[in-house]
């Protein structure tokens, strides 16, 4: 309770300041919550954007190709340099050095080999998404007791029971955590990937608005994209208690 109540108290508290600060500001570079809800109210009803249902299934289906794709690759690239000591000493590092370059400097790239189209934003949303996933997968199964593999060993286990039977357990909450993390990129490449150049999708729209200094409207769209960036970290949280339940 105690918690909910200073929640609520700063919710309070930033959107008072917001209507302040706003209704002082110039009303085309700020936007008071008292102007932003009308304009939320014309967005879902179709009025500003009418297409704005394909845009977010376009922005939707974007996000589930990329993260698909990091969780296949990553993790099976996390197991290749976990599994075999020597490939993981010698690219470990290299994927971490990698991992650390900020993301935006590929996106130039990726815009000129795979277009303006759906393709690129995929791609920058799996390249955000990769690493974290990849790099969870190399550190749990490097935590997994050698003493346990040995004697799982010694009973005449093969290497894909050792793997579900006693590294997936001892990892899975280091993997679910570098899973949650990678969608939380995931979704961030994809909607940046539309802002900083695309001709759909949900980052195109409020790049539009915001070009034609249609603020209300720009607002209404940002809390729109917030809605389903918390709603996926929040299904990414879920699945994390869990496993904290399964592995405690």
């Amino acid at each position: 309770m105690n918690v909910a109540l200073i929640r609520a108290a700063i919710v309070v508290v930033v959107l008072g300041a917001w209507e302040l600060v706003g209704r002082l500001g110039n009303p085309l570079l700020y936007v008071p919550p008292s102007a932003a809800v009308p304009a939320l109210g014309r967005l879902f009803a179709l009025q500003s954007y009418p297409d704005l249902g394909e845009h977010l299934l376009l922005t939707l289906r974007e996000i589930a190709v990329a993260y698909a794709l990091a969780i296949t690759v990553g993790v099976g690239a996390g197991a290749a340099l976990g599994l075999n000591r020597l490939i993981g000493r010698a690219y470990g590092p290299i994927l971490a050095a990698l991992y650390a370059v900020p993301a935006v400097v590929w996106y130039p790239s990726l815009m000129l080999f795979f277009g303006l189209d759906a393709a690129s934003k995929i791609a920058f949303g799996f390249l955000l998404g990769f690493f974290p996933i990849a790099l969870a997968v190399l550190a749990g199964i490097r935590q997994v007791n050698a003493q346990l593999i040995t004697v799982a060993r010694a009973f005449g286990a093969s290497g894909l029971t050792i793997f579900r039977k006693v590294m997936l357990p001892a990892m899975l909450f280091t993997l679910v955590g570098g899973l949650r993390t990678g969608l939380a990129l995931t979704v961030i490449g994809v909607i940046v990937g539309e802002v900083l150049g695309s001709k759909a999708g949900m980052g195109s729209l409020i790049n539009h608005a915001y070009g034609l200094f249609r603020t209300a409207d720009y607002v209404a769209l940002v809390v729109v994209t917030l809605v389903i960036i918390i709603a996926s970290d929040a299904v990414a949280g879920v699945v994390e208690h869990r496993a904290r339940r399964w592995t405690s």
